[in-house]
C-alpha cells in the first residue's frame, strides 16, 4: 500500500479513470453488437441506424482518449464494410 500522499492520490485517480474508460468501452462494444445483430437479421435500415449510432460512440471514445484514432478508424471501417455488403 502506498504511504506517500501523492501516490495515494494517483491510486484514486487511476481507479476513477479506469472505471470511466471501462464504461465508455462497454458502450462502444454494445453499439457494435447491435450493428452485427442487425446485419445478421438482414435488416438494412436497422443496420444503418445502428451504424450511425456506433460511429458516434466510437468517435467520442477516440476524442476522449479511450481509443487510439487509428483503432477507432479501423473499427468504423470494418462496420461500414459489413453494412455495405448487405446491399
Amino acid at each position: 500500500m502506498a504511504n506517500i500522499k501523492s501516490a495515494k492520490k494517483r491510486i484514486l485517480v487511476n481507479r476513477t479513470k479506469m472505471e470511466r474508460n471501462k464504461a465508455i468501452k462497454s458502450g462502444v462494444k454494445t453499439s457494435i453488437k447491435k450493428v452485427h445483430a442487425a446485419i445478421a437479421a438482414n435488416d438494412k435500415e436497422a443496420a444503418n441506424a445502428a451504424l450511425l449510432h456506433a460511429i458516434s460512440k466510437i468517435d467520442k471514445a477516440a476524442s476522449k482518449g479511450v481509443y487510439h484514432k487509428n483503432t477507432a478508424s479501423r473499427k468504423i471501417s470494418r462496420l461500414s464494410l459489413a453494412c455495405n455488403k448487405l446491399a
